[in-house]
């Protein structure tokens, strides 16, 4: 249920009509915009009596029903955009912002020379898996705390804030000491327990779509975050699994402008798992731009020919280089920028 207030509803009022939606047993999500507020009754609310009880309180100019599951994300809830804060930019305002790193960090030389790399092309963020879940288990699996803290060092060495997943609820406080942005990857958008830790951690969160879930699925997935206060979200967009083999995941660029719409949220796209080959990334990241993305995580290696993970879709540090300066021409052209 959404309550809207009239345009000229006094502080006095709004507060007591919170303070009836707490008696309610309710929790109250206020939106204030330039010209009204708006505020979102958190909870079930087909349990309230009587939903025009509201109606009649000073200052309420009409009730609205959700008509989705995912309220907090919604843009019924919260009409204007999200902006998100990361490294002195606003991710979902105009700026496109570019998170670039490898796929895992192997070792002190490799992580700082990427960092270094994609700092100097333009990148926003650096992105690093210390914890890997991999299909197989006899493949890398990551570093642990000892990526971690080389992670730490190459943000320490070029400023840039780290993005890195956390597969584990357990885990949460470690990660979160190191990195600014948790990663919650495809294969984790829907361990609830995980999304509940990092949703209390008041961590900013980057979420990825599972393989092979709904645009809806993945916002209530971000509802469970959303539910514990935590606004700092970032949805993410990397493919799905079809039936085509020409390509890791099919892209659904059909989604980028599907949440930009039903969702207040910065969306992410990740070009690189998407297609996972890297002839292909430049071309679908161009293409996210031009949907509306308002960010692109991208994965760079200083020598993808011996990545331990991911090499076939990693682009060398020349290759991101030059991606950028195209990104930055064609952000223009669709009155963004770079």
């Amino acid at each position: 249920m959404i309550i809207v207030m009239s345009v000229n509803a006094s502080t006095r009022e709004i507060s007591a009509v919170i303070a009836r939606i707490k008696e309610l047993g309710y929790q109250a999500h206020l939106s204030q915009g330039q010209e009204r507020a708006i505020i979102g009754v958190i909870g079930d609310d087909r349990r309230i009596p009587d939903p025009d009880l509201f109606s009649l309180m000073n200052g309420v100019e009409k009730i609205m029903k959700v008509s989705h599951p995912y309220k907090l994300a919604s843009r019924e809830f919260h009409p204007n955009d999200s902006l998100v804060p990361l490294n002195g930019s606003m991710v979902g305002g105009k700026k496109v912002v570019v998170i670039a790193g490898p796929c895992s960090v192997e070792n002190r030389t490799q992580i700082l020379e990427t960092a270094q790399a994609v700092k100097e092309a333009g990148a926003t963020a650096l992105r690093g898996g210390a914890f890997k879940p991999r299909t197989s288990p006899y493949a890398f699996q990551g570093m642990g705390e000892e990526g971690l803290e080389l992670l730490a060092e190459a943000r320490e060495a070029t400023g840039l804030p780290i993005v890195t997943e956390v597969m584990e609820p357990g885990l949460v406080p470690l990660v979160a000491k190191y990195a600014d942005v948790l990663q919650i990857g495809a294969r984790n958008m829907q361990n609830y327990a995980l999304l509940h830790a990092v949703g209390e951690s008041q961590h900013t969160a980057l979420l990825k779509r599972g393989m092979m879930s709904t645009m809806e699925e993945l916002l209530m997935a971000a509802e469970y975050i959303l539910s514990h206060g935590n606004e700092r979200v970032l949805l993410c967009e990397r493919g799905i699994r079809t039936f085509e083999t020409y390509t890791r995941n099919t892209f659904d660029i059909n989604a980028i402008p599907v949440l930009k719409q039903r969702t207040h949220l910065p969306v992410i796209a990740d070009p690189s798992h998407a297609t996972g080959k890297r002839e292909y990334v430049a071309a679908a990241a161009r293409a996210a731009v031009a949907a509306g993305a308002d960010g692109l995580i991208i994965e760079v290696h200083n020598h993808p020919e011996n990545a331990l993970s991911d090499g076939a879709q990693s682009l060398t540090p020349e290759q991101f280089g030059k991606l950028v300066h195209d990104l930055r021409r064609l952000a223009e052209a669709v009155d963004r920028c770079m």
